[in-house]
């Protein structure tokens, strides 16, 4: 049974700071020329003296250098004394107290923000080169292939986008090292495009050639750049999924146009509509992201020298990335390779094997996981860094755990409600009438048509206690979603709807100064001191605007035209795709697909950008359509895509254009980076899936060479015939044995608006508005496959950091936290691919068993 797929103007030359306020006195003109050295320096600081600002960088200019202006300040905007000459960028100031009035006053509210991005932007870095082109579109290559390459194979493994983001930098500076010459000539940058210059003409071809890829040098933008078009790319296409399941278990012939068709449309639909909502999803402050912090920490980490102390803590921030990734590097080689046991520490279980109700209660891999202790970082992580999410949301999360998990669960199980004793408590299977798994293939015909007659000879199919409770779960969350929506935000929505009817939005403008030229302090602390708060409002969230959005109205937006084009050029695609080729969904089966994705997108994204949980909406996209167009399963797969996916890929767009927001990425060049990106690794992604079918004997067979059975594509398949075929009417139609969760769907909807008639007359600490149903109820569809393991152990951790650590060393919470995340994540992603390439593939661990390999299994 198919579940979720396995798988954040007017001209600025005002005079303003890099904070944008506008000031008398021009700050030192060394900031950022460190990174020059030599002749190079000497014409970069003249020319940087000599240059006007256009950015309003207060006579700053950068001359392709990769050190801006903001390189040598902390993240939160306080220059140090490791900006001075001759000091080391590893010295520290102690910066434990307030600074308020350093800050620009309308700094971001959110702590984690102020934490993790920097407040100064300097628009003469280099963006749009060569150098960052050729490494976004090599990411985009080598990472959708590879990943498409093992989603295929059983065991599998995903190449992370933070692999990319970790080795393309010393990518970046080599490139670097490599075409550059001691006195090149000085090329000015602005709005991250080359000016042009005719400095050169009268050299040769090949010295044009090596200046032009040459141009700029290096830096956390360009970073930025390749980072997020890895990021949209490196995920495999689900659409190929859908072609996997057409060619080789429905045997149709698809032609690689229509192959090529699908994935684009489906990939590219979502960009439109996470485009079309920037001013709800990626410009208001308090849609945070929390995803995309990590990157921006990791991006100061290895772009910035500054260093303050923390809580006493005097290592820097790059330091402090090299020692946890080294460390989580290396541990995952226990965990994950020679002692299993440590992943799956049930020890309650180790002393009673064969005690079925203490596997019930505390086993991780069909238990409710009580015992919440694992020395696996992917154990933890398993449903997103717990850095990342802030605690009031982990503690929604957590407490829906509680109740329907590991109190609603257990009572329902024991007393045999819905049949669900005769099998295990927690399994992402489904069984027959025998306790067996569900054998599909016994209720379909040889051209894999529903056969009723077999269905009834053979058995109904039955549901383990919890995976029933996540649809129930899954079905209040959808109607908790829009109502909860509605009650919290529909206003604002409402109002920001009107506003963008209105005209554009203002150009760039510098915040006002008194008379002297220098902002008020006492202004500075009055605003500074209203705007802070420790966690997300629950009204007003769209109406504000910070220092992120202020500085960037300095560059020049990407028209909504442009989304509305690619939306109607995908949407006319994709008209075509469903009338022309045999996937059996009429034109108004794909209208109605895309009209659950418009309505949805907005409350997920809203509820994902706040808390770093996504609301899925996968199973009932599979429900709809069995509904409307039953014993359609190639039709039901098609439809899924085209609205869960779309829905998907939009959410992943919004947080990349939130991350570009945060990086102050002209919008139009990070337009055409996601474009290219994706439709480099779409068309990657069927060229190698047609060479598989080519050239890998009997592949997604079970006598596939090397493992290339397609197991995530059987999955599917087997949820297109559950739902597509079988169909939602026998589960929950009239007289089906599930039918009473439907009334989840009412529960959901009234719940939210009782909460919020409470909430709204609370103060605005108290605990009424901190409970977001969607996020209760959205989280725990993810059960199963995540087991109460991965929700207990990940909300321990989250409460350790993202509460305790963060009142007690708030200091430290702020520097280290999204580092902290970052490293974790990163090493134990390289770990993963050099213990499967290196180690598992190769065959070295072939017949290697002890007790720690074994023990957790019993």
């Amino acid at each position: 049974m198919s579940r979720d797929p396995l798988l954040s103007r007017s001209d600025s030359a005002q005079g303003g700071d890099s904070h944008g306020l506008t000031t008398t006195k021009e700050p030192p003109d060394h900031d950022g020329l460190d990174g020059i050295n030599g002749q190079d320096q000497t014409k970069a600081k003249s020319s940087a003296l000599g240059q006007e600002n256009a950015a309003g960088d207060s006579g700053r200019r950068r001359n392709g250098s990769g050190s801006s202006s903001r390189d040598k300040r902390n993240g939160i905007g306080l220059a140090t004394e490791a900006d001075e000459p001759g000091n080391s960028g590893d010295e520290t100031i102690n910066v434990d107290g307030d600074n308020s009035d350093e800050n620009p006053p309308d700094d971001s509210p959110y702590s984690e923000v102020r934490a993790s991005v920097s407040t100064f932007d300097d628009t003469s870095l280099s963006i749009s080169t060569p150098r960052m082109w050729t490494l976004s579109m090599l990411c985009a290559l080598l990472g959708s292939s590879s990943n498409l390459f093992f989603s295929l194979r059983y065991p599998s493994v995903f190449i992370s986008p933070v692999i990319a983001l970790v080795i393309v930098h010393p990518m970046g500076r080599a490139w670097d090292i490599l075409l550059k010459r001691d006195g090149d000539p000085v090329q000015a940058f602005h709005n991250g495009v080359r000016q042009e210059s005719t400095n050169s003409l009268s050299t040769s071809r090949m010295h044009r050639l090596r200046l032009w890829l040459a141009q700029g040098t290096w830096n956390e933008k360009e970073h930025a750049c390749v980072y997020i078009g890895s990021n949209v790319s490196f995920g495999f296409a689900f659409a190929t999924d859908v072609i996997v399941e057409q060619t080789k278990f429905y045997h149709q012939d698809l032609s690689v146009t229509y192959q090529l068709l699908l994935t684009i449309s489906t990939q590219i639909l979502g960009y439109s509509f996470a485009g079309i909502t920037r001013r709800y999803l990626v410009r208001p402050p308090s849609m945070i992201w929390p995803g995309t912090l990590m990157s921006t920490a990791m991006f100061e980490t290895m772009h910035k020298t500054g260093n303050k102390s923390a809580n006493g803590w005097n290592i820097s921030r790059w330091k402090f990335f090299l020692l946890v990734w080294s460390g989580a590097f290396a541990w995952y080689f226990v965990p994950g390779l020679l002692m299993p046991a440590l992943s799956y520490f049930n020890v309650l279980t180790w002393f009673a094997p064969e005690n079925v109700v203490v596997a019930n209660l505390f086993g991780v891999s069909s238990g409710l996981g009580l015992f919440p202790l694992t020395f696996n970082w992917a154990q933890i992580a398993y449903i997103g860094s717990p850095l990342l999410t802030p605690w009031w949301a982990a503690a929604n999360v957590v407490g829906g755990l509680v109740v329907v998990m590991w109190f609603i669960a257990p009572i329902m199980y024991y007393k045999n409600a819905l049949y669900s004793a005769f099998m295990p408590i927690l399994s992402s299977a489904v069984f027959d009438d025998t306790g067996k798994p569900y054998d599909v293939s016994r209720i379909l015909t040889k051209d894999f048509l529903f056969d009723r007659e077999a269905y009834r000879n053979y058995s109904k199919v039955y549901l383990p206690i919890t995976y029933a409770l996540s649809y129930g779960v899954q079905f209040a969350g959808l109607s908790a979603l829009i109502t909860h929506t509605a009650a919290w935000h529909g206003q604002e929505i409402w109002h920001q709807t009107k506003t963008s009817f209105s005209g554009d939005r203002a150009g760039y403008q510098p915040l006002s100064t008194g008379a002297s030229g220098n902002s008020s302090p006492t202004r500075d602390r009055s605003i500074r001191s209203s705007s802070t708060t420790k966690e997300p409002k629950t009204e007003g969230l769209m109406t504000d605007e910070d220092v992120h959005n202020r500085l960037m109205k300095r560059y020049e937006d990407a028209p909504l035209v442009w989304y509305l084009a690619t939306f109607l050029a995908t949407l006319a695609i994709g008209i075509f795709i469903v009338e022309y080729y045999p996937v059996y969904l009429p034109w108004y089966g794909l209208i109605l697909a895309l009209a659950i994705t418009a309505i949805l997108f907005i409350p997920v994204g809203i509820v994902m950008a706040i808390t770093n949980q996504q609301s899925s909406s996968y199973l009932i996209c599979q429900l709809i359509c069995g509904v409307v167009f039953p014993g359609r399963p190639v039709a039901n797969m098609v439809f899924v895509t085209f609205s869960y996916i779309s829905s998907a890929q939009g959410l992943k767009f919004a947080s990349d254009l939130k991350l570009g927001h945060y990086m102050k990425i002209p919008p139009k060049i990070l337009f055409k980076v996601q474009m290219a990106a994706t439709l480099v690794a779409s068309v990657t992604q069927i060229g190698v899936l047609n060479w598989m079918f080519t050239h890998i004997p009997s592949i997604c067979t079970p006598e596939a060479i090397n493992g290339f059975t397609c197991p995530i594509a059987r999955v599917h398949f087997n949820g297109s015939i559950l739902w597509g075929v079988v169909g939602p009417q026998r589960f929950f139609g009239k007289g089906g044995l599930y039918r009473p969760l439907v009334w989840a769907f009412l529960i959901g909807a009234i719940a939210p608006i009782l909460i919020w008639l409470v909430g709204r007359r609370s103060a605005s600490s108290s605990v009424w508005r901190k409970i977001n149903l969607p996020v209760v109820f959205g989280t725990l569809s993810f059960i199963p496959p995540a087991t109460g393991l991965n929700f207990s152990v990940w909300a321990v951790v989250c409460f350790s950091v993202n509460s305790v650590i963060r009142r007690r060393a708030p200091a430290w919470w702020g520097k280290y936290t999204m580092t902290l995340s970052a490293a974790l994540d990163s090493g134990l992603a390289f770990a993963v691919v050099i213990i499967f390439f290196v180690i598992i593939y190769p065959g070295f661990m072939e017949g290697f068993k002890w007790w720690g390999t074994e023990i957790y299994k019993q």
